[in-house]
């Protein structure tokens, strides 16, 4: 039954909001055409009741001729056994009475004073009442037959069904117009939808240019909102296939500059191994080894790097421990002037003179303040003054060097971004300051840098310091 119903049922919104409104109207013109007819004849019943009680008012017995009444009027007396009365019927002679028989008779010698409604072997149906007042020991029993109510009751039926049906039909086709055309706007939002499910989107740079226009996209209706929703999800989609595409190309480049950062020392062992077996003299194998583990641990700083950030990426977390922040910066200081005494180091502590303490990984912080002081001194001459502020959310590094170049300035923090895109050895593999932002957001804080020639800063915001007692 259930699936004969779903199957029957309209499986389409139009289709169901067109059923719904049609029945509604159905619904509603039984209801009006119920209380109408009934109504209607209540009241035409209670007319034909006071018609039958003006009759009581006439004579009994054998009236004269005048005083028959209307056709179907009929008139019976009762005076103990004896009973009689007659009906009136028309013909070519006018108005006659017609006697009433024993069997009709019977059906009217318990008739009440209250009007009532009884069916008469060859009359029909008639509304009949006893008289209240007896004349001579005679009982009058009158009545009136009910066939013009009958057919006004029925007439009207008939009447309320045939616009009950024209109103179905004009509902019908009103609603199926109305709702098509309100409708309307869902479709054209559908078949934005259907256009872009019919784009490549599985690979390659995705342009997804399909919108709802915006005269659908009016919050104040549905189908506005349904429009807005769309949109604001193509635009979403959008932005994350994009992101998805520079994410595979800077996999796909991430791949290229490892590849070829490890394959430069590769390719020196294996130059220099097959140096030291050609030549196989002790001062030669001993150049080739000294060659081999200067190029091994050039390669293994890259892995470490790379592992590094391969697990920050992972969300490895790193450790969770009580940092003085003060102490590893002025020891990385201290170290920067024994490595490069050539530069002016300077640090500045807060004015309070208390020490600054977070949360983090202590050996991953020191490599964060390591790499900007190492990039800091690589990239500035003899002279430079680099200073490192301590502030209670982190630190700075400033330098008033040349500053970076303004096509490296966007992608300073991005892997294997170098300053020289030649790509010599001493200039590093470029992974300094992108493990710098790998590991600074791993402890939830941020990198950004301001950098201009004389006036470059490297501002480290790390989580808020712990508060001492």
């Amino acid at each position: 039954m259930d699936r004969l119903v779903g199957r029957l049922w309209p499986h389409s919104l139009a289709a169901r909001l067109v059923v719904t409104a049609v029945t509604l109207v159905a619904v509603v013109s039984l209801l009006v055409g119920t209380v109408t007819t009934l109504g209607m004849h209540a009241w035409l019943t209670n007319r034909l009741d006071r018609d039958v009680a003006s009759l009581t008012r006439g004579p009994a017995g054998a009236p004269p001729p005048d005083a028959f009444g209307g056709e179907g009027t009929l008139r019976a007396a009762f005076a103990g056994d004896a009973q009689q009365g007659y009906v009136v019927t028309y013909s070519d002679d006018g108005p006659q009475p017609r006697g009433l028989g024993p069997a009709v008779l019977r059906r009217l010698v318990d008739v009440g004073r209250d009007p009532a409604t009884v069916d008469l072997p060859g009359l029909g149906s008639y509304r009949v009442l006893r008289s209240h007042e007896e004349r001579d020991g005679v009982t009058t029993v009158v009545g009136l037959p009910t066939e013009d109510v009958d057919e006004a009751t029925a007439s009207l039926v008939r009447l309320e069904v045939v616009l009950a049906l024209l109103g179905i039909v004009a509902a019908a086709l009103a609603g199926t117009a109305v709702v098509r055309r309100q409708l309307r706007p869902l479709t054209e939002v559908a078949a934005t939808a259907h256009a872009v499910a019919a784009l490549p989107l599985a690979e390659g740079d995705i342009g997804l240019t399909e919108r709802v226009p915006a005269r659908l996209t009016d919050p104040r209706t549905e189908a506005g909102q349904v429009g807005l929703a769309l949109n604001q999800l193509l635009e979403h989609v959008e932005s994350s296939l994009s992101a998805r595409h520079r994410s595979e190309q800077q996999v796909r480049q991430f791949v290229a500059d490892a590849s070829h950062e490890l394959r430069t020392p590769l390719t020196t062992i294996a130059g220099y191994t097959e140096l030291a077996r050609r030549q196989g003299d002790p001062d030669t194998a001993a150049l080739a080894l000294a060659k081999v583990e200067e190029e091994a641990a050039r390669m293994t700083a890259l892995v470490e790097d790379l592992l590094l950030l391969a697990r920050i990426d992972a969300g490895r977390p790193l450790a969770a421990e009580p940092v003085d922040l003060t102490r590893l910066l002025l020891e990385a200081v201290d170290d920067a002037r024994v490595v490069a005494p050539d530069h002016r180091w300077r640090i500045v502590l807060p004015a309070d003179g208390e020490p600054v303490e977070t949360i983090g990984d202590e050996h991953r912080l020191h490599q964060v303040v390591t790499n900007l002081l190492a990039n800091a001194r690589k990239y500035t001459p003899a002279g430079t003054t680099v200073t490192v502020t301590v502030r209670a959310d982190g630190f700075d590094v400033h330098d008033d060097g040349p500053g970076f170049p303004p096509d490296l300035f966007d992608t300073a923090f991005e892997r294997f971004t170098r300053g020289d895109a030649s790509r010599h050895r001493s200039d590093g593999i470029g992974l300094g300051l992108a493990l710098v932002q790998a590991i600074v957001s791993a402890h939830g804080g941020s990198v950004t840098l301001h950098s201009v020639p004389g006036d470059t800063r490297i501002t480290v915001h790390l989580a808020p310091q712990i508060a001492h007692a």
